[in-house]
């Protein structure tokens, strides 16, 4: 078992698109209030005064759309600003990255992950819901933005939805060629709209990978980073490949990672919703960063009893919140 280092925070739930696989059709979502969020306040005293002292010192700030968190930059810049951080990164859907990049990156952001799930701006705005005026162009634009201010890696996140974009995988891995760019692959999960998933199921990584390697050859990177990915290389390519299979292929045994709801509950597997603890109800009560620490201990123990590999722990195949509402 990894040692677990890796905290993603969730700073909203709230998301400016409606992706397919995240949000259901038809289903209105009940947003956190503003007064049961997580404060800047709160949130830093958990990552320095809990979270650090047990152990974590990797950081990736994911929402609902991180960058509608209100002076998500100054959250940036105090996190990064933490001599304990090692790895500070963001999970954004680019829509407001562009005006944004540079001052991010000036408070200490580095790395940084930008869902693309099309390079054709109508598929692209089926899978998130638009029903205006195209949103690819402006995505598209804060990852050239992301580029020119110098994030790397700069990671491109795709989940592959079988009759959707899976014809694309081709066209996305190729982005990988010229740029120094980092194409991940991520197979379409149950969590967030169930309804879609029984209708389309999900396309395996070993699947796609063949179909890379028959265009092109593919090998093994020797570069692996913090994530779950498995990552490989076209052959000359400047970027990488990473596929993360939670479908296909446990990776329970090397998962080194928990989840920070926006509104402060703590979740040691994306997959299973049993063992959660609220800590801003702790913390709002009076209880010592020592006892917090002590809850976060327990949790840290009993990880691996709960992590989805057991499949019967408590797992029911429902999901009480979205994958907007978890983090990701």
């Amino acid at each position: 078992m990894n040692q677990v280092d890796y905290l993603r925070i969730s700073l909203i739930d709230r998301c400016n698109f409606r992706c397919q696989y995240c949000m259901p059709e038809g289903v209105e979502l009940d947003y956190i209030l503003k007064q049961q969020m997580l404060t800047d306040e709160e949130l830093l005293t958990l990552i320095e005064e809990v979270f650090i002292p047990v152990g974590f010192k990797q950081f990736r700030l994911t929402g609902g759309e991180p960058l509608l968190r209100p002076r998500v930059v100054d959250l940036v810049s105090a996190i990064a600003s933490l001599p304990q951080t090692e790895d500070l990164s963001m999970t954004t859907n680019g829509f407001l990255l562009a005006p944004m990049a540079q001052n991010l990156y000036n408070a200490g952001l580095r790395r940084i992950n930008i869902s693309l799930d099309s390079l054709d701006p109508d598929i692209f705005d089926q899978i998130i819901g638009n029903q205006g005026r195209s949103r690819w162009q402006q995505v598209w634009q804060g990852i050239q933005a992301a580029h020119q201010v110098g994030f790397n890696p700069l990671k491109l996140n795709v989940v592959v939805i079988p009759g959707v974009n899976d014809h694309e995988v081709l066209d996305l891995a190729a982005l990988t060629i010229d740029k120094q760019w980092h194409v991940r692959f991520i197979e379409f999960m149950p969590i967030g709209n169930v309804h879609l998933f029984g209708d389309r199921g999900w396309v395996s990584s070993a699947d796609l990978r063949e179909s890379i390697r028959d265009r092109w050859g593919l090998t093994e990177s020797l570069v692996r980073g913090a994530g779950p990915a498995d990552v490989f290389q076209i052959p000359g390519a400047k970027g990488t490949l990473g596929f993360i299979s939670q479908m296909s292929e446990c990776f329970c045994d090397r998962c080194n990672r928990m989840r920070l709801s926006a509104d402060g509950w703590l979740r040691p597997c994306l997959l299973n919703e049993t063992g959660q603890i609220d800590l801003k109800t702790a913390l709002r009560s009076g209880a010592s960063t020592a006892q917090l620490q002590e809850q976060v201990r327990h949790l840290l123990g009993i990880k691996p009893e709960i992590n989805f590999k057991g499949r019967d722990s408590g797992i029911s195949g429902t999901y009480t919140r979205t994958m907007s509402q978890i983090g990701g």
